[in-house]
């Protein structure tokens, strides 16, 4: 239970900077900051990191050898969640721009690099 903690208490503070550099940068050049849905998607992909994460740390010993597959589903959930959830609104003018694609993908690369590192150490032990 302490690895979770550790591991939800960190990708919580990674992404806080994250999002704060995120907003920083967007503020710099005077562009719009809690448009694009950027709360949601930094909320969303913290909250899958964390699951994913949780579920694979559980299942570690009785699918050790399913493991890279359960990962794999993780991103493929977060996708899944990226369609559902994001595109639509993004796709609403007819086309995805950069400010939107930084929004969902910002936090997603961030969390699923934290998340990549949190289950190799989890591994190697």
């Amino acid at each position: 239970m302490r690895h979770v903690f550790k591991f939800s208490s960190s990708l919580i503070i990674v992404l806080s900077v994250a999002f704060a550099v995120h907003i920083f940068i967007l503020e710099q050049f005077d562009l719009p900051l809690f448009e694009n849905r950027i709360i949601e998607a930094y909320l969303v992909n913290g909250t899958l990191a964390i699951l994913i994460y949780i579920s694979l740390f559980y299942l570690r010993n009785k699918m050790a050898q399913q493991l890279g597959f359960l990962y794999m589903g993780g991103s493929f959930v977060k996708f899944l969640f990226f369609f559902i959830l994001f595109y639509p609104f993004y796709k609403q003018d007819g086309s995805l721009d950069s400010l939107e694609f930084a929004a969902f993908f910002v936090p997603y690369v961030v969390s699923l690099i934290f998340e990549t590192f949190g289950v190799i150490e989890f591994l190697k032990k």
